[in-house]
């Protein structure tokens, strides 16, 4: 018992350290990601104010420099005329459209690395040069940067636009392929199933047939053995009759000869005797029959005539058995023979018949796999050219619909600020010719 306490103590205790380890662990991810937590939390939030402050700042300068302006022009027509020259203006005026055409630049490199488009870095930088270099050749920096934008939106839109049309071509004709690929495929099993019946029965029809010749075949040994029998058995039987009856005539004839002998002499013989009594003198010896003997042969050849008559009958009642069971025999033989030979035509006829069948199914079979291999090589053509891409449809049409949309927003603020220098140069147009007056 004691054993098993520190057993179990050891035990708790192991599992108690293996908890407070595990507790520690815990505790220390957890106030790393309460950390990282409040990280992006602070960053988040410095990143939207900082972005309000821009915005805030931006407006407060905006309305400093339009109140400052102002001012200037109610109080400062003579001076700005006598100091500053139309020049300097148009450079502090043009100061914020390059403000406005960097913000242009920094867009379009942001939706290029957001994106990961060459051909959106590729623009960035044709907009960075033409805003740094564009009007050196006194063109409008303006229009050229609106210029590459409206191209790029438009190259996208019809990439869009051909994309979609593409998307709708693939659908169509994956659809199209698939529906005839599984009705090619089903005809194909179908075939396969049919011809795998029809073989397996004709296989079977022919061996059933084989079967049936080979019990035709011993059925007529059979008959022609009993035949043979009978032939013989029917001979043995004559020549028994012709022997049992010729020889039953001689015994007849015999005992018709020997009766007619002894027994016709008796009354002669019973005289003799009855005058020995009268006591005449005795007469020389004379030979007399043997009555006696001749009794003794007459019964031996009775009973040879009863045999020879019980063998006769016998052979006789024989023969009519055995007739009787080769007729029976032979009959029957008829009747199973001309059943197997119709049973034999009829499974050959059948088996010809599936045949037929199986080779004319094989053939559309064959014909149906030539036009299954077709679609199936026109539908791996057609998988190649719709899905084997390394970006879906779905994925690259999100990408270019946020391309488009940061363009335009990049073009929107162009033209923003466009409009606004615009109006600034008119307003200094009229403030140079006020001073002018």
């Amino acid at each position: 018992d004691k054993s098993e306490e520190e057993s179990t103590k050891a035990a708790a205790e192991e599992a108690k350290a293996t908890a407070e380890g595990d507790l520690a662990v815990t505790k220390k991810t957890l106030a790393s990601a309460e950390e990282e937590l409040e990280t992006a939390r602070s960053t988040c939030m410095q990143v939207a104010s900082d972005h309000e402050s821009t915005v805030n700042s931006r407006n407060e300068e905006l309305t400093a420099i339009a109140k400052a302006k102002t001012i200037l022009e109610e109080t400062s027509s003579g001076a700005v005329s006598q100091s500053y020259s139309f020049v300097q203006v148009a450079t502090r005026i043009q100061s914020c459209a390059d403000l406005a055409k960097s913000e242009v630049v920094t867009m379009v490199q942001q939706l290029a690395r957001k994106h990961h488009s060459a051909a959106l870095a590729q623009l960035a930088s044709k907009i960075s040069a033409v805003v740094k270099y564009g009007s050196l050749g006194g063109e409008d920096p303006f229009a050229k940067v609106k210029g590459l934008l409206d191209d790029m939106i438009a190259k996208l839109e019809k990439e869009a636009n051909e994309e979609a049309d593409e998307k709708a071509y693939c659908d169509e004709q994956m659809s199209k392929t698939e529906v005839k690929k599984a009705e090619l495929e089903d005809d194909v099993a179908k075939m396969t199933s049919k011809i795998d019946t029809a073989t397996a029965k004709s296989v079977e029809l022919k061996e059933q047939v084989m079967a049936l010749e080979s019990e035709l075949a011993s059925l007529a040994k059979e008959q022609a053995e009993m035949d043979k029998i009978r032939s013989e058995t029917h001979a043995a039987f004559e020549t028994a009759k012709a022997d049992l009856t010729l020889g039953l005539t001689g015994v007849h004839n015999a005992l018709s000869v020997l009766r007619e002998y002894y027994q016709g002499g008796d009354a002669a013989a019973m005289l003799q005797q009855d005058g020995s009594f009268m006591q005449q003198p005795a007469m020389p010896e004379k030979h007399s029959k043997a009555a006696g003997a001749g009794d003794s042969i007459l019964g031996i050849l009775e009973v040879v005539e009863s045999d020879f008559a019980t063998n006769l009958a016998k052979e006789e009642s024989e023969e009519e058995d055995a007739q009787t069971s080769y007729d029976k025999m032979t009959q029957e033989n008829k009747i199973a023979k001309t059943t197997k030979e119709q049973d034999v035509k009829y499974k050959v006829q059948e088996s010809k018949s599936l045949d037929t069948f199986i080779a004319e199914t094989s053939g559309d079979r064959d014909t149906t796999n030539t036009e299954l291999a077709a679609v199936d090589e026109y539908y791996s053509k057609i998988k190649d050219r719709c899905i084997a891409k390394p970006e879906v449809y779905e994925d690259r049409k999100a990408r270019r619909e946020a391309e488009i949309s940061g363009l335009k927003q990049a073009l929107s603020v162009l033209e923003d600020e466009t409009a606004f220098v615009q109006r600034k140069v008119r307003r200094s147009f009229r403030g140079a010719a006020l001073v002018a007056r």
